[in-house]
């Protein structure tokens, strides 16, 4: 296993007490990194799309660590699976707001501090849904496209900067939010993918950590695939 080495560097992750999240704090720490977690099953409780909220967990992150080196905008939910004409207005809102505006309103709060400090590494985590769209969710792919549009936006507004934004695009990984979804829907997305298995946290970590590192140095905006094959672009 590559280590890399973020001795001294301070990382959020958002969502970060079960799953992918937690796959990518356990590999941060692992590396010697200081980690907080952001989530709403933690203390403090941090939820991504309340303003008020992230802007407290950038506070009180700063006062406990010092700085905010690295972002991972990991939070996130499914959604229900059901057809457009069928979706119930109020959970189209709360997944646009989680998937979407989480990412824009944790950038917002931290990428100021980065840029003062002439350094930061931001990874959003998207998804393969994003890319394709999966039927019956269309929630979790308009939000997961618009992440990917977001990170395009912000990396090159901030190219010049010492702050990198990059995202990554999983496909399925067997994890809570997996069991959000039918398993008529679960097993769609398995047969999308021409290695015929989900992906493992552990692998998305592995990306995410390269992306969160100083060895990431010349990529910025850029969309990187961990979908088993299944990316067509």
């Amino acid at each position: 296993m590559i280590e890399f080495d973020f001795a001294g560097r301070t990382a959020v992750v958002t969502g970060g007490a079960q799953g992918i999240g937690a796959a990518i704090a356990k590999r941060l720490r692992s590396c010697g990194a200081k980690v907080a977690i952001w989530d709403l099953d933690g203390s403090p409780r941090v939820d991504v799309s309340d303003q008020s909220s992230v802007e407290r967990a950038v506070k009180s992150t700063l006062a406990e660590l010092g700085t905010i080196d690295v972002l991972i905008n990991n939070a996130g939910i499914a959604g229900p699976s059901l057809p457009v004409v069928d979706y119930p207005v109020e959970q189209w809102k709360r997944v646009i707001d989680i998937d979407l505006n989480g990412p824009f309103l944790c950038c917002r709060a931290v990428v100021p501090h980065m840029v003062k400090a002439g350094y930061g590494r931001i990874v959003n985590i998207a998804s393969i849904a994003g890319k394709e769209g999966n039927p019956n969710a269309a929630a979790y792919a308009a939000a997961k496209g618009g992440l990917i549009a977001f990170t395009k936006a912000l990396g090159k507004e901030l190219a010049k900067s010492g702050v990198l934004v990059n995202c990554v695009t999983p496909a399925a990984a067997q994890t809570a939010i997996l069991e959000q979804v039918t398993p008529e829907f679960a097993q769609y997305m398995l047969s999308k993918i021409p290695m015929g298995r989900f992906v493992k946290v552990e692998e998305i970590a592995a990306l995410v950590c390269w992306l969160a590192s100083d060895e990431c140095s010349f990529s910025t905006g850029a969309v990187f695939d961990i979908s088993g094959g299944r990316a067509t672009y």
